[in-house]
């Protein structure tokens, strides 16, 4: 009887340490899958968000341009994509280093593109941008572009090598912040380089242009969960182009890594990212 009640015992103990161990791993994997989930949502928020900030970067140009703000003019006739739309008024007033630029997109204002940009954008700049050492400060007020609400400071330092032709910037992010039209919202910070690849030797055509982007960014969701991003290979924006539209962003997980693959340089607003090598999926950038 003893013997019995010992095997039994025996038996009990080995399946509750069966059940203890299949009940861990359950849990194990479902922990992993969740972190991979949060992995793929900050990652399309990080596209998203680089996304739009270079699309500031195409304004800033514009309006620069338009407005012999570029430091490069030569004679004869500016031409550009029409990025900023000829509904929005633009008032620039002040000195350098203090020249303001307000571009005010009202209630609502849609360029050639279809897309659609509300609110205030506003622009220090301490001098021409096309000048080495120059900085554009740039801030928004109630701005939203296709819905997206966009809030925090970025600056642009031009860091070209006096007498290059090759124009560079910095362009660092701070206290950036992304509401989505569906109400859920991000904050990121960033700290990039941009080179202009194509373009430089025609100034007064800015639908030429082409820049690279690399660097390292920082999204954070509104669960205060948050993943940094680094450059695979560097990303393209043409300015023909509404959207980057080229490179690929290593965003590191926990045990795991996604690709934010932009694309093969067409024209068109879609990223893959896929996790660990896994089937990618598509996603929109705005």
């Amino acid at each position: 009887m003893k013997t019995s009640m010992k095997t039994g015992n025996y038996l009990l103990a080995a399946a509750l340490a069966v059940f203890s161990l299949t009940a861990c791993k359950k849990t194990n994997t479902a922990a992993a899958l969740e972190e991979i989930e949060t992995t793929f949502d900050i990652s399309t928020k990080q596209a998203i968000a680089d996304n739009l900030t270079q699309d500031d970067n195409d304004i800033l140009d514009e309006v620069a341009a338009s407005n012999d703000l570029s430091g490069n003019y030569t004679m004869g006739p500016i031409i550009v994509m029409d990025i900023i739309g000829s509904c929005a008024v633009i008032t620039i007033s002040g000195n350098f280093p203090a020249k303001n630029i307000k571009i005010d997109f009202g209630a609502g204002c849609t360029n050639g593109a279809g897309v659609t940009r509300k609110g205030i954008i506003n622009i220090v700049l301490t001098d021409s941008i096309r000048k080495t050492g120059s900085i554009a400060t740039v801030t928004f007020n109630n701005y939203y572009i296709n819905n997206f609400k966009k809030e925090g400071t970025i600056t642009w330092t031009n860091t070209t090598v006096a007498g290059s032709n090759t124009p560079s910037w910095n362009r660092k992010v701070e206290n950036g912040k992304i509401s989505a039209p569906s109400g859920d919202f991000w904050l990121h910070t960033a700290n990039i380089s941009i080179t202009q690849t194509a373009g430089a030797n025609t100034p007064n055509n800015l639908t030429d242009d082409i820049f690279t982007i690399s660097g390292t960014r920082t999204t954070s969701n509104a669960a205060g969960r948050s993943r940094t991003a680094t450059t695979i290979t560097a990303l393209q924006k043409k300015t023909a182009c509404s959207n980057i539209d080229k490179g690929q962003l290593q965003v590191q997980g926990a045990n795991h890594i996604a690709v934010i693959d932009f694309g093969d340089g067409s024209c068109d607003r879609l990223a893959t990212i896929s996790i660990d090598g896994n089937t990618p999926r598509t996603i929109l950038l705005r």
